[in-house]
């Protein structure tokens, strides 16, 4: 270690901040935030560091750089824009290059209101940015279809209407617009629309709803009853708008929620903001890791990054899960129950849809990434020393003892290798028994391939619980191969995973990955193995009949089955055939047998 990193270390700061790594050649390595960092830093240069990724930075470190601030929520903020600014290598980056919609109410008279993805400061109303165009088109189109707003480009001012230097347009005509360039609109009216409007973009619906009631009272009274109907289909419309974007309680305002899921090498974040029950924009986005980041330390970064992203200013944030951040003036809530809690699963459950999405094209694109996820998600989860890239199944199939067969299907990167499949057919075991079955199969199946120096599996997956996990451990041991396979039994009632002296079993989440891939391990078995059994049964059902014929055997049958494919085939045929099949004697006994039993 550098005798100048060394020094360093022993003078940390114990305030809030962040810290900054370099290498030898003053290259930014990582940038990290600490409530403690003293604590923080200090761990980095602990013996027992965890991950592969964490200990390679580490050893590439030649100094550090320390910033004190007065807060962790600081210290946050300051690593954000550290991380824009310089890109280190280690860090996540959070960067976006799309460019994102944004409804814009123009600062001028009669305002228009459009879709566009730059934002120019001239005092107009930007709402958004909205993730997806397709939503906020959606949004426009309804507007325009409940109010008519101009579209024209013409300034509008006092004067020059007044002055009469426009006329209306095929707008007016078409009756998309009513006019105020001619004054047959008035200012005043024309601004309550626009209130209305930007009601609806925010999620409260009360002010265009007020405006269009009033409007069709208006007409109403009129006995303009035409009129009042149209505008009873724009209330109509309204309301159908409300009642599809009204997603939570109308109480639930100003409000933004997070969820997230993650896997080894990645985590998914959705947002949502909501104002009036409504969620007004939606986001979702993939993080990649880059050393191994909790789902915490992620999940703040992407929080500030986000609510800066679309200037979200809201007092209340839903979280999946408690942070230690503290952010001034904002409360972080973890629902329990009721509204709240609904809307942070259904962000959770947006984040989850996306990682699935991005799986599937992974799949297509670069199916090696997605073995290597999958390996890696096993590994972890069945908490093995390596990655189950060769794993073996095994399954018992008999009825009461009768053509018993156990079959061993052997699946390479999480796929089927169909040419290495075994039939085994128990030479020991008398009657049902699949505790002495099991133990027998597992015994000559890897007696074998250790006496012709095959490669073993990581993985032994047995089809049933404790007692035939336990049976199948007994030949390992004998074999001095117990602790180097990893071995478990998967239950089919509750899909448990059973590992070896551990009476607790593991559940898994029914839609992951590694739980899909054990029980296509076992399906894959017992398919194999039932029909096997059910070949044997049938071939010995078959037989039977033959091996009552004195002087004919095994051989001959099958011989005769080959060439006539049926005993009953085998009875009509003449002596001749028989003979010429099985040869003068075994051919003239095989006639005689049938015909003397006909005869008698």
């Amino acid at each position: 270690m550098n005798p100048d990193l060394e020094l360093q270390l022993k003078t940390l700061p114990s305030e809030p901040g962040v810290y900054r790594y370099y290498d030898k050649n003053n290259q930014l390595l990582y940038v990290g935030k600490a409530k403690h960092l003293k604590k923080r830093v200090l761990s980095y240069f602990n013996k027992n560091l965890s991950g592969y990724r964490t200990r390679i930075m580490v050893g590439k470190i030649h100094r550090l750089e320390t910033t004190i601030v007065p807060s962790e929520y600081d210290a946050l903020l300051l690593e954000n824009n550290l991380i824009k600014e310089h890109q280190p290598f280690y860090n996540v980056m959070l960067k976006d290059d799309k460019s994102y919609p944004w409804i814009c109410i123009k600062n001028e008279d009669f305002p228009r209101i459009f879709l566009t993805r730059t934002k120019i400061k001239d005092g107009s109303e930007y709402f958004g940015p909205y993730a997806k165009v397709r939503p906020a088109k959606v949004l426009l189109d309804t507007i325009k279809h409940i109010y008519k707003i101009r579209t024209c480009n013409l300034n509008l001012s006092p004067e020059k209407i007044e002055a009469g230097k426009y006329k209306v347009c095929l707008e007016y005509h078409i009756k998309n617009c009513q006019g105020p360039c001619e004054m047959l609109e008035l200012k005043e009216e024309y601004d309550q629309k626009i209130n209305a409007i930007r009601g609806i973009i925010k999620g409260d619906f009360r002010l265009a709803k007020q405006y269009l009631i009033n409007q069709m009272t208006k007409y109403a009274e009129n006995l303009e009853f035409e009129n009042a109907q149209f505008i009873k289909e724009r209330i109509d419309m309204l309301e159908d708008y409300q009642h599809k974007h009204t997603v939570v309680n109308p109480n639930i305002d100003d409000v933004d929620v997070f969820g997230m899921t993650s896997d080894e090498t990645a985590a998914y974040v959705n947002y949502f903001k909501i104002q009036n029950g409504s969620i007004i924009q939606s986001f979702t986005t993939e993080i990649k890791k880059v050393l191994e980041e909790t789902d915490e330390d992620i999940l703040e970064e992407a929080m500030i990054e986000i609510r800066q992203k679309f200037n979200s200013n809201s007092k209340e944030i839903l979280i999946p899960f408690h942070l230690s951040l503290e952010i001034p003036n904002v409360k972080l809530i973890v629902p329990k129950v009721r509204d709240k809690k609904r809307i942070v699963e259904l962000s959770e459950k947006n984040a989850k849809e996306y990682r699935n999405e991005k799986l599937k094209v992974v799949q297509i694109v670069d199916p090696e990434r997605h073995t290597n996820r999958i390996m890696a998600e096993m590994q972890k989860l069945l908490r093995m020393p390596e990655e189950p890239r060769h794993i073996e199944g095994f399954d018992n199939s008999n009825i009461q003892g009768t053509n018993p067969v156990s079959a061993c299907v052997v699946f390479k990167n999480g796929k089927p290798s169909k040419a290495d499949y075994r039939i085994f057919h128990p030479k020991t075991v008398v009657g049902p028994d699949d505790f002495k079955t099991m133990e027998e199969v597992i015994y000559r199946r890897y007696k074998r391939l250790l006496d012709e120096n095959e490669p073993l599996p990581q993985l032994i997956l047995i089809d049933g619980g404790k007692g035939q996990l336990s049976s199948a451990v007994k030949s390992l041991k004998l074999l001095g191969l117990y602790g180097k396979i990893t071995i478990i039994g998967i239950a089919k009632r509750l899909e448990e995973i059973y590992f070896p002296e551990d009476s607790i079993p593991l559940y898994l989440d029914k839609k992951s990955e590694t739980l899909k891939v054990l029980q296509r391990v076992r399906d894959e078995s017992h398919r194999f193995g039932v029909r096997h059994h059910r070949t044997r049964r049938k071939n010995s059902t078959i037989k039977s009949e033959l091996e009552e014929i004195p002087g004919i055997g095994e051989k001959a049958i099958e011989l005769l089955l080959s060439k006539l494919k049926s005993v009953k085939r085998v009875k009509e045929s003449s002596r001749e055939t028989l003979e010429e099949i099985l040869g003068k004697s075994r051919g003239t006994k095989v006639w005689e047998f049938f015909n003397s039993s006909e005869n008698g």
